[in-house]
């Protein structure tokens, strides 16, 4: 009987036995929020969806009063978490938050709480102390039927203090309490300061964990601590959830208030099954036998892993492409690999992307440090990703381009090898905190300088025009002289010569905030959209903030610039940790070049060319309008007209927040 053959008989028999097994189901919501958000969740209360966050309770904008108040924003859709044969849903969620009180650093209350609930409502008189969970008349029943983790910030009797987390099962009295002072985590610091929780509930073991970690950064954190603030054995959620639930956040203020905002929110649910399967594997094992099915899954895996052998060790697609590729790159073996970074221990992980994980490697041999990107998509998307980077930086040579080495192709796992670069990411640099050092402003111009040269050549004079579309900060790496070197080109694709456009089917890529408004209109990147994510980059390291950084008012940094740049007061842009050490000259160029490139208008923006003249002085930066213009979109003549210019160079990319 043929391989093929046998595994598809096993696969239709697993197939029937397990079609009612535990199915996996994920919602994304990384942030910002707006109004598109409504669509997925149930806003219930005095909470609301705005200023890019879900605002359990109200925000500080409108003129209304604040305290008393309660609300819960749940998911609409609910989840199987048990069935009657006690079988117990998993979960994993990631969520990044921030209370805070902006009135009085002394008073603040009450908390908020992360609930699994049987229904879409809110109970009356939940506010104050009941944090939108329960009220006086229904506290503590069983009928509540619900768990919360709750981040409590004000002391009630049954509280060990103002600052601690606790498990709710059907009550605000805690089952357990965790002071956070312990940890050094103060859930209302005076300085605002953002959240990144995590929690697991294992359903089969029964253990609950909670991790946490405080932000200065504007964003979520990475890294998920090594221990946990709160861990909870032998709960089983059974015994006290209903059989499908919902997921959401509730909080509430009482005299005191504070407001409390979730800003992202990932959760996994690895779903109990229903109730019906059991006849179905009843039927099968009755039917088949569990002899006959440990027959065939020995058999089976024994096939596995020897087609899996000869499909990696003749894999056409990898091994045709690499054969094709000019000067054929060095192919390193994945043992001296594994070897070199201490076999992918964590410890020498340097980021995470989309596409794969990056690790510091020495290759002692040679006495020679590397960053290998290991991919980590599933195998189908692993091998695109890999040969489409691969591609395109195998032949770019640049000295503001990070170096490839060579690559590795090995039991299926595909990695890249590049030059490793000791100073790290720019945004690690910009975006370094108290602690750390900021950056020079002679080092902030040369970096803008190296990266304008580097886009230049990639977009103007290498054989085929590239297009990087994910042109940011963390995406800019330094040599040990600090020179920008501009990297990870798993996005960028190369435009065929006689064409104008790539195009992809899953939408645009790249990070809000760099993503120029065309792209979000026609689902296309451009080498002008390239500019656009450059003159972000510019502000960011002038400024010294993100993208889509809140301040003065305005919801981006780019229009806060802009209103100053309409007031004569554009040098109160840069960078407050520089303590005026900037030439005021240079730093007023780069602010309006960074504007002129974050002009709505894609046919507006300088070319590559004109960049590295205004950058260098040998070019006076175009006319920059007090007020920013308004995206037109252009017609289909004037389209047609720029076919063969840089601003048409079309190329179809995914949103990735």
């Amino acid at each position: 009987m043929g391989l093929r053959l046998k595994l598809f008989i096993l696969t239709f028999l697993l197939s029937m036995v397990f079609s009612e097994t535990q199915g996996r189901r994920t919602i994304e919501k990384p942030g910002p929020f707006d109004k598109s958000d409504h669509d997925v969740f149930e806003v219930l209360g005095s909470g609301g969806i705005n200023n890019g966050a879900l605002q359990v309770t109200p925000d500080s904008g409108g003129d209304f009063d604040l305290s008393k108040k309660s609300g819960r924003i749940m998911l609409k859709e609910s989840f199987k978490i048990h069935d009657k044969v006690a079988r117990v849903a998993s979960f994993n969620t990631t969520f990044f938050i921030n209370i805070q009180n902006r009135i009085s650093t002394s008073s603040h209350g009450e908390g908020m709480a992360f609930v699994i609930a049987p229904d879409l409502v809110l109970p009356p008189g939940s506010e104050g102390q009941y944090l939108g969970l329960t009220n006086a008349t229904t506290d503590g029943k069983a009928t509540n039927r619900l768990v919360a983790i709750e981040f409590d910030t004000f002391k009630q009797d049954f509280d060990p203090n103002d600052n601690h987390i606790g498990l709710n099962i059907n009550s605000v009295k805690s089952e357990l309490n965790v002071s956070l002072s312990d940890s050094g985590i103060q859930l209302v610091p005076e300085v605002a300061k953002n959240f990144t929780i995590w929690i697991q509930y294992d359903g089969l073991n029964k253990i609950l964990q909670v991790f946490m970690v405080g932000e200065k950064n504007p964003e979520p954190a990475e890294r998920r601590p090594s221990v946990p603030v709160m861990t909870k054995k032998d709960l089983d959620i059974a015994k006290y959830v209903s059989e499908h639930s919902y997921f959401g956040f509730a909080a509430s203020t009482g005299s005191a208030i504070e407001l409390h905002c979730v800003l992202g929110w990932n959760l996994t649910v690895d779903e109990a099954p229903e109730d019906e399967g059991l006849m179905i594997e009843a039927k099968i094992a009755l039917g088949v036998g569990v002899a006959l099915l440990v027959i065939l899954l020995a058999g089976w895996w024994i096939q596995r892993i020897l087609y899996k052998k000869y499909k990696t060790a003749n894999d056409p697609t990898i091994r045709g492409t690499l054969q094709s590729l000019p000067g054929t790159p060095r192919e390193f073996r994945y043992r001296d690999l594994k070897v070199a970074t201490d076999n992918f221990n964590e410890k020498n992980k340097l980021g995470q992307g989309g596409f794969g994980v990056v690790y510091k490697g020495l290759l002692s041999k040679e006495s020679l440090q590397i960053a290998v990107k290991r991919f980590s998509r599933d195998n189908i998307k692993s091998k695109d990703d890999f040969l489409a980077e691969l591609t395109i930086i195998n032949r770019l040579r640049h000295k503001h381009l990070v170096k490839l080495l060579g690559w590795c192709y090995k039991n299926g796992k595909l990695l890249l090898v590049y030059e490793y670069m000791p100073n790290g990411s720019l945004d690690a640099h910009i975006f370094c905190g108290a602690e750390k050092e900021t950056l020079r402003w002679d080092l902030r111009y040369q970096i803008i300088s190296g990266v304008a040269s580097a886009l230049h050549y990639v977009h103007n004079e290498y054989e085929q025009k590239v297009v990087h579309r994910d042109l940011k900060a963390s995406n800019i790496m330094l040599d040990s002289s600090f020179n920008a070197r501009l990297g990870d080109f798993g996005l960028a694709r190369a435009i065929e010569n006689g064409k104008t456009s790539y195009a992809e089917l899953e939408g645009v890529p790249g990070t809000l905030g760099y993503i120029a408004p065309e792209c979000l209109h026609t689902g296309k990147a451009t080498r002008e959209s390239d500019i656009y994510g450059f003159g972000a980059v510019v502000l960011e390291v002038v400024c010294g903030q993100r993208p889509w950084t809140k301040i003065g008012g305005f919801c981006f940094l780019v229009d806060w610039v802009w209103s100053l740049h309409r007031d004569g007061r554009i040098l109160e842009a840069v960078d407050e940790r520089l303590r005026g050490g900037y030439v005021a000259e240079e730093a007023e160029r780069l602010l309006l070049l960074g504007l002129a490139c974050s002009h709505p208008n894609g046919s507006e923006r300088p070319k590559t060319q004109a960049v590295l003249q205004i950058a260098s002085g040998l070019l006076p930066v175009p006319y920059v309008p007090p007020f920013r213009p308004a995206f037109v979109w252009p017609s289909a003549g004037a389209v047609e007209e720029n076919i063969d210019s840089e601003y048409t160079d079309d190329s179809t990319v995914t949103i990735s927040h």
